[in-house]
């Protein structure tokens, strides 16, 4: 009998690099190996060595050489095919799909890390069967993907989404006294450095000069730790205030969490009065939903990018 067609789906973070090995079983993917390492930020080298690493052991475990989707952060010049990625500096300049399709010799296809986050809850995930969706990432950094009749839109420059490189409001920097932090993106005051996990640790620090992850926040201030609880209360505020402006720009039926964040609860619990209290007088609030999928959302969307492309 003829082996189902095998695609490896790959998300790469700012931390880690995840790759989930599918076959296509009429048209449904299922899960059939995981696996993640730390992500090589810094080292080119390192990065396509512990891709194609991922990739040669999901082949041997299934038995056979699959398509490779991968989800980068970042966007590619659609002129050049070279990498603009703020979270994975090594990824700057280059061609990254050349050279893992150099190293693994077989069909390889890129997308955006959130927009295949997206994708993947558009399609079989929370947003499943509406009109249209945003998944809004909260990890490392801050992005996001927009899907329409559950087809990814991806823009002209395929940024469509990239919602952490809006500018931090000046009145919420004002009301807070943020300082505007530069931002790998070469810009200044990215909402990214403000409302993404690394954000939230950078508020905390700000606030009292504790070096906190964004989780052991989250879980001082559920134990009544002050600093923490307002460093919940700004850091909502200021994510409050982007997905306000992302109903206002996109007007999507419903905005899907992902990332590290995506598993508090206070966000589920709060934020949505919160976006009410930004949105102007006539825009009804749209629901704020956890991820079908969790952590292996962006590798199953991934998985989805390239067999839209390769079937």
């Amino acid at each position: 009998m003829t082996k189902a067609q095998a695609f490896h789906g790959i998300d790469i973070g700012g931390s880690k690099i995840e790759l989930v090995g599918f076959e296509d079983e009429h048209g449904r993917l299922v899960e059939r190996h995981r696996r993640r390492v730390a992500t090589p930020r810094c080292d080119f080298d390192e990065f396509i060595a512990a891709v194609a690493g991922l990739v040669e052991e999901a082949d041997a475990a299934m038995g056979q050489r699959a398509v490779v989707g991968i989800g980068l952060p970042g966007i590619a010049d659609p002129h050049s095919g070279r990498q603009l990625s703020s979270n994975v500096p090594a990824l700057n300049g280059r061609l990254v799909r050349e050279a893992i399709g150099e190293r693994l010799r077989r069909p390889v296809f890129i997308g955006n890390d959130c927009q295949c986050f997206a994708l993947s809850e558009a399609q079989g995930g929370a947003a499943a069967g509406l009109p249209s969706m945003f998944g809004a990432i909260l990890g490392t950094g801050a992005g996001g993907g927009f899907c329409v009749d559950g087809a990814l839109v991806a823009g002209y420059n395929g940024s469509a989404g990239e919602w952490g490189h809006w500018s931090l409001p000046a009145t919420l920097a004002s009301k807070y006294s943020l300082p505007l932090l530069p931002c790998p993106c070469g810009r200044t005051g990215c909402l990214e450095r403000y409302v993404s996990g690394s954000g939230m640790s950078f508020l905390h620090r700000h606030l009292c000069g504790g070096e906190r992850e964004a989780i052991e926040i989250a879980a001082r201030a559920a134990a009544g730790n002050a600093p923490a609880l307002r460093t919940l209360e700004i850091h909502l505020d200021l994510l409050a205030h982007a997905m306000a402006a992302l109903i206002i720009a996109y007007d999507p039926h419903a905005i899907v969490l992902g990332g590290g964040l995506s598993s508090l609860p206070h966000l589920y619990q709060q934020l949505p009065a919160a976006i009410s209290r930004h949105l102007f007088h006539g825009l009804r609030l749209v629901p704020v939903l956890a991820p079908y999928f969790g952590a292996a959302g962006g590798a199953r969307g991934a998985a989805l990018f390239a067999r839209l492309r390769y079937l």
